[in-house]
């Protein structure tokens, strides 16, 4: 049986109860991926896997095309180190066409492995051992090792359920003289909120007048429900130089083992950037970054109809777990669902998460591998509903085990 950690409800073994004789100081404290841990235990158990944020459907067959032909045409070869010129163009029409916002694809914009990169990519090229990072509890789970390989200190501010606000009082006392950044996640991840105009407003002015950047994770852009619009924050006034954005191919195409994303901000950052980036991976794969130009080119309809797509899901996870038991949150974006688990009577989310994948078959990810603060979380579990509709009723036979 796996043995949980007590921080982040990951699988340990004995390597990590032991730092290995050469391990360096900065991963004395890493614990392996919840997320991915709990993915794997899912096929050990054969369990359906409502853990890790992957679809398991087809993504389109136009694009799947378009990476075939760029191979076929024997685009296989090193692009320069920020990617293909064509993908950069071809993302600059899109921000263009879609939010009003001109970027020089020369300077300003850096194709990266995945948003995963990007990331730690802008927090190695921005910050200093010492400078505090701004993050959002909960989070996204690479956000902890990301800082502390950059050797910042994270401030965190909470997010409240059951509507994941933050206070405007408690984010304002967060920043001071020491802050290099803050990094907002919107749509989120793991709570499926979606900042508003406003919220995003009162944080760019905290930006500007406690001279920080903004670092936003905007991956879920298009995967939005109940008519909300996602509002990049570089857009407001006084942002345009102090944010890095960063996205990817990999929810909205559904491709998320392209790994295929990029950054973009003023060209100053850029270059900090690229030079970050062109050590840790020297580029993203050639042929997949050259079908990332005809994904690109999608119309209004097609990112419609995803969302059209992952809302019917949306209810249906909502309705399975419900009738499981649970209480689930609704969320406003993204492809997640926090629930509470406190009416099941587990000692923690640790402990049910393993009855869950074990004993019921279904995975899912402990909530407190979304939180730092000790207990916050742990009456909480994500799902996720990226699936096939045959898969979430498959969730649903096995989630009536529960009452029994």
């Amino acid at each position: 049986m796996a043995i949980l950690s007590p921080r982040s409800g990951v699988q340990a073994n004995n390597s990590f109860e032991r730092r290995p004789r050469f391990a360096s100081d900065r991963t004395e404290h890493f614990v392996e991926s919840v997320i991915r841990e709990m993915s794997r235990l899912a096929n050990k158990y054969g369990a359906v896997n409502l853990a890790q944020g992957f679809p398991d459907f087809p993504a389109p067959a136009s694009i799947k095309q378009a990476a075939i032909d760029a191979i076929n045409a024997d685009i296989n070869q090193y692009p320069i180190t920020w990617g293909l010129k064509p993908f950069r163009d071809a993302i600059a029409r899109k921000y263009q066409s879609t939010y009003g916002l001109t970027f020089d694809p020369e300077t300003e914009i850096t194709v990266t492995c995945g948003s995963t990169e990007a990331m730690i990519a802008t927090l190695l090229a921005t910050t200093n051992p010492g400078d505090e990072v701004i993050v959002f509890e909960p989070f996204y789970e690479n956000y902890f090792p990301d800082t502390q390989i950059c050797g910042a200190t994270r401030r965190l501010v909470t997010l409240h359920a059951p509507h994941w606000t933050f206070e405007p009082e408690e984010l304002r006392r967060a920043f001071n003289s020491r802050t290099k950044a803050i990094i907002i996640n919107t749509p989120n991840n793991p709570t499926g909120r979606v900042f508003s105009r406003e919220e995003l407003g009162f944080i760019a002015g905290l930006c500007q007048e406690f001279d920080a950047i903004a670092i936003t994770d905007e991956i879920y852009e298009h995967i939005l429900y109940d008519g909300l619009e996602h509002t990049p924050i570089l857009s407001l006034p006084g942002m345009r130089d102090r944010t890095v954005l960063i996205n990817s191919m990999s929810k909205t195409y559904s491709v998320t083992g392209w790994r295929v994303g990029w950054t973009l901000a003023s060209a100053d950052l850029s270059a900090s950037i690229r030079k970050v980036h062109d050590f840790l991976t020297v580029g993203a794969a050639s042929p997949l970054q050259q079908a990332g130009v005809h994904a690109l080119a999608s119309d209004a309809s097609y990112y419609a109809d995803l969302s059209t797509h992952y809302g019917e899901r949306r209810e249906l996870i909502l309705e399975i777990l419900t009738e499981a038991g649970f209480q689930p949150l609704r969320p406003q974006g993204a492809y997640y669902v926090m629930a509470d688990i406190s009416k099941f009577g587990f000692e923690n989310d640790r402990a049910f998460a393993m009855h869950l994948v074990e004993n019921i078959g279904v995975s899912c990810v402990p909530g407190s591998s979304f939180f730092e603060t000790p207990g916050v979380g742990d009456q909480w579990v994500r799902f996720c509903f990226c699936k096939k509709i045959e898969t979430l009723e498959a969730a649903r036979e096995r989630l009536k085990a529960l009452k029994h």
